[in-house]
């Protein structure tokens, strides 16, 4: 229970399977990587990503990908199978007056296309990110189109076991 807390942040970091870890690590990364149980860290403002049960850490600058929770509010990818973004959700709300991200993705997941556990750094379906992103996405638009990095619309993911 000790090692559950980001030993930078102290927040409760979310299980990722090492798989995650290792497909999404830069090459140097991989070099330093040891076999043990890894966390996620979603807290916004802590510069750890990934961290293990003997408090070595992985940043954003160890993955090959960005890391949403750890970017501004605005244009950040949310779905890393099919390039959902925030980008796409508030042009279509824009353009249409409404998003269909979440039915998209739906579908995806039914028709077995999606490869969360490898390629969406939390290491889960990324489905209630982007459900919880269309939301903060239409509370942007209708306080404003210059608001997309009001503090209080940032919103990450919620650690879980």
């Amino acid at each position: 229970a000790r090692h559950r807390a980001c030993p930078m942040c102290g927040v409760h970091g979310s299980v990722v399977e090492l798989l995650t870890v290792k497909a999404l690590a830069t090459e140097a990364a991989l070099r330093r990587l040891t076999a043990t149980r890894h966390r996620f860290c979603a807290t916004p403002t802590c510069v750890v990503v990934y961290f293990n049960d003997a408090g070595r850490t992985l940043s954003a600058a160890d993955l090959r990908v960005p890391v949403w929770q750890k970017q501004p509010f605005g244009a950040r990818t949310l779905c890393y199978c099919f390039g959902e973004s925030e980008a796409v959700i508030r042009q279509e709300l824009q353009e249409h007056g409404r998003t269909d991200v979440v039915e998209r993705i739906r579908a995806d997941i039914a028709a077995c296309r999606c490869a969360c556990e490898m390629r969406n750094p939390r290491g889960a379906c990324c489905l209630g990110d982007v459900i919880a992103a269309v939301t903060r996405v239409t509370k942007a638009r209708l306080v404003g189109s210059d608001s997309w990095s009001t503090a209080a619309l940032t919103g990450s993911a919620r650690s879980r076991d």
